[in-house]
């Protein structure tokens, strides 16, 4: 029987044992969390509970990146695989990965296709980045395998050629950022194709929320659904915890994986939150050999759910990401999170891409420019932009209109990921 189905008593006794061991497994092999266990006298025997974790400190990104190597717990030799994150928040950091942490990784994303309804004979187009050193695109590789179902390694090209490449291998599935199926929406519109003939059933959606905080669809998934008959699956994961929650057919929240992970929802003082209130989510990772992590804050801001799923797993769910902790906006005294930025530009047809550029003012405040590239009317959609942002944030950002390659010429040009935002 899956851990996910038991009970939250045997979930937590299980999770419980684990922790004990990662402990141990620290102090054993990790230079960086024995200086830190020495530093502030940490006595292992007091931590027996899910609650005591609040006894130890946090890890936070900065620890990670600037004692990168302090944290490898083998020799290098055992080393196969090295990959990095990012660096959309900060210095790209590196992951050192053993075989048995490929393995779990492969079970981590099997797991997270099963929980999205994921079968055998499914076939997978994979419209994301495989190489460049990038965990997600070789984690999903790695769980189709498993799973034993079929990958078309397409990658992110361009949407005519992943209709070329729908025509000719007839998917089932899609591995997909959800802003990039507008485009593929678009381009079929464009071209006489019928999206919902493709045979495509579902999407996992990597990188962008395709839910609100209140879980229903957010505007960016209506768009899609209004034209295109498609299951979409809500992901979340990071390359440090090695890690993914994926939302069930449900729709209620991202699966927590207790084998894998323990989750907390940190306040900004380091308090334990409860059930529905929004704080840092904050993981300890169990079973990686290689880098394990413990209380490492993401700075990613969420939520879990605790009530019982209507799939019969017994795991709590995170929310959405509503905001990262350190991308929070102070603008004319209005607390922002990009996300609420993006969802107001994803329900204008005619916004084609955008750039959100945050600046430092003379007196240190936030100053918020938004770079838009129309494909329509720039009188109309300059009004329904401005009233739709003073709707939702209360406040209206300074809007400029530019090309498309212009807006790509800001983007950092060695960026993994297209860049929505930056900080200057």
């Amino acid at each position: 029987m899956s851990i996910q189905t038991q009970s939250l008593s045997t979930i937590k006794s299980f999770q419980e044992q684990r922790l004990k061991d990662q402990l141990v497994y620290l102090q054993a092999n990790s230079p960086y969390y024995k200086q830190l266990f020495a530093k502030h006298k940490i006595e292992f025997e007091k931590i027996s509970s899910i609650e005591d974790l609040i006894q130890l400190p946090t890890t936070a990104k900065e620890d990670f990146s600037n004692h990168n190597f302090d944290f490898l717990c083998v020799p290098k030799n055992r080393i196969i695989d090295y990959t990095t994150t990012s660096g959309t928040t900060g210095s790209p950091v590196t992951i050192a990965l053993t075989e048995n942490d490929l393995q779990r990784l492969a079970y981590n994303e099997e797991q997270s296709f099963i929980t999205a309804n994921g079968k055998s004979s499914d076939v997978y187009q994979l419209m994301l980045t495989l190489d460049r050193q990038f965990m997600a695109g070789m984690a999903y590789y790695l769980g189709i395998r498993k799973l034993r179902a079929a990958a078309v390694r397409v990658g992110p090209i361009s949407p005519q050629m992943q209709w070329e490449n729908i025509h000719r291998f007839k998917p089932t599935a899609i591995v997909a950022v959800p802003s990039f199926i507008l485009k593929l929406i678009d381009y079929a519109e464009a071209n006489g194709i019928d999206v919902n003939k493709s045979g495509i059933e579902c999407a996992i959606c990597i990188g962008e929320p395709v839910r609100n905080a209140d879980l229903s669809p957010n505007i960016l998934a209506k768009r899609i659904q209004e034209k295109w008959n498609l299951k979409l699956f809500s992901t979340y994961a990071s390359t440090e915890m090695q890690t993914a929650f994926t939302e069930c057919e449900h729709g209620k929240g991202g699966h927590h994986n207790p084998e894998l992970l323990i989750v907390e929802i940190l306040d900004d003082d380091g308090k334990q939150l409860r059930a529905g209130e929004f704080g840092e989510v904050t993981i300890t990772s169990l079973g990686i050999e290689g880098m394990p992590l413990l209380r490492y804050r993401t700075g990613d801001v969420c939520c879990y759910y605790d009530e019982p799923c209507a799939c019969g797993r017994n795991t709590i769910r995170l929310s959405p990401v509503v905001g990262r902790k350190n991308q929070m906006i102070k603008y004319k005294g209005t607390t922002i999170f990009p996300p609420s930025i993006y969802d107001v530009l994803s329900a204008v047809p005619e916004v084609k891409d955008y750039i959100v550029e945050i600046t430092k003012s003379d007196l240190g405040t936030d100053e918020i420019q938004i770079h838009i590239a129309l494909s329509g009317s720039l009188d109309a959609a300059e009004q329904k932009i401005k009233t739709s942002l003073q709707s939702k944030l209360r406040v209206t950002p300074n809007l400029s209109f530019v090309s498309a390659q212009h807006l790509q010429s800001m983007r950092p040009a060695d960026s993994r990921k297209p860049a929505m935002i930056l900080f200057r």
